[in-house]
């Protein structure tokens, strides 16, 4: 996070017009076993502060005996929050962790005799080490705002930032008029309930049919089955917060594609592809789809960044806002209620379209 530190350190300094220094310097030394610890190098007596975690980049290494180099998994991440708070404790004033990409968030919910990772998590975070407020950007399912009922959990959507690069660059190619809003599985319909309201646009969704079998750590999905208006002919915008493997995305926009839509665009807060591009890179030369919107809250590889149907929307100067209005102790609620002024905007261009 060093890199997004600095970036999010000069946004800051941007809003508040001054340059002091903001970033906390550390150090982060392992033992030959590969055991860590985490020192704090500088005073944070009385101050309130921010822990920045992408617990999603797995490009972090640290060595360990016989040569082997450690990809950083989000449990590395985690444990690293954690070592950082026990460094600064009963130091700082107030303790705020933000994780775009919230720590184990598909493990939201039992269904078996399981872990429930994300919810003991944020529990620890905040009963044990004594943290004030979580922070995370459009998490994979919003009821585990229930794991911390009495205390501060903000869950931020980066809705507005996304569709505003969109709308700049796609206004031109799609037909406002003609668009329908599709969520890839019913995990996804909140989302892309949101974005057909914002659109005026009607909503369509596809229902996984998955094997129960588990097979690679993972159900098999058997089909998608579509549900909703006609599509022939329409532009289609799908929507949700993150691919994985990209498997049901790529099936989704092949189903589109059978049935008629003209262009497809995704729209994926967290682009993980945990498989890699390659996939994507066959199914845009075929024209399976036209683009696909992300952002950079989590990390992307710099060789995908150039791929030519890959938009990566920069999050640094939202996450700057974040942290800047909560340290004036300002109410971030139009940060996480920002619909009116999505609707809005998207009703100017299509009054601009029309002046055209």
């Amino acid at each position: 996070m060093t890199e997004r530190g600095k970036k999010i350190e000069e946004n800051i300094q941007t809003i508040l017009k001054n340059n002091n220094p903001l970033i906390v310097p550390i150090k982060q030394p392992r033992f030959g076993n590969g055991e860590g610890k985490i020192e704090i190098c500088d005073s944070v007596r009385a101050k309130d502060i921010y822990i920045l975690s992408d617990v999603g980049n797995y490009s972090t290494t640290y060595p360990l005996p016989g040569g082997i180099v450690n990809h950083y998994s989000p449990d590395d991440h985690f444990r690293d929050i954690q070592r950082a708070i026990i460094a600064m404790r009963n130091h700082a004033n107030k303790i705020t962790v933000i994780m775009p990409l919230l720590y184990s968030s598909r493990q939201h919910r039992r269904k078996n005799r399981e872990s429930l990772d994300c919810a003991s998590a944020l529990q620890e975070l905040n009963s044990f080490y004594g943290v004030n407020s979580i922070i995370t950007i459009d998490v994979h399912d919003t009821n585990i705002t229930n794991a911390l009922p009495l205390n501060s959990f903000e869950n931020i959507y980066p809705t507005g930032l996304i569709l505003k690069s969109f709308l700049k660059n796609e206004l031109k190619n799609i037909d406002l008029n003609n668009l329908i809003i599709i969520s890839p599985d019913t995990g996804a319909v909140e989302r892309a309930r949101f974005y057909s309201s914002v659109f005026k646009s009607p909503l369509g969704i596809f229902y996984k049919q998955r094997d129960y079998n588990v097979v690679g750590g993972k159900n098999e999905i058997i089909s998608h089955d579509y549900a909703g208006p006609d599509v022939s002919g329409k532009d289609a915008i799908v929507v949700d917060d993150m691919i994985s493997s990209g498997d049901s995305s790529i099936d989704v926009a092949e189903q589109l594609t059978n049935m008629g839509v003209k262009n497809i665009y995704f729209i994926i807060t967290f682009p993980l592809f945990v498989n890699g591009i390659t996939k994507f890179q066959e199914k845009y030369k075929e024209g399976k789809f036209t683009k696909l919107y992300t952002t950079n809250f989590t990390y992307i590889p710099e060789e995908y960044k150039n791929e030519p149907w890959i938009e990566i929307v920069d999050g640094n100067e939202l996450l700057a806002r974040i942290i800047t209005t909560l340290n004036k102790n300002e109410s971030i609620a139009s940060l996480i209620d920002e619909k009116s002024e999505v609707a809005s905007h998207v009703d100017e261009m299509r009054l601009l379209l029309r002046k055209k």
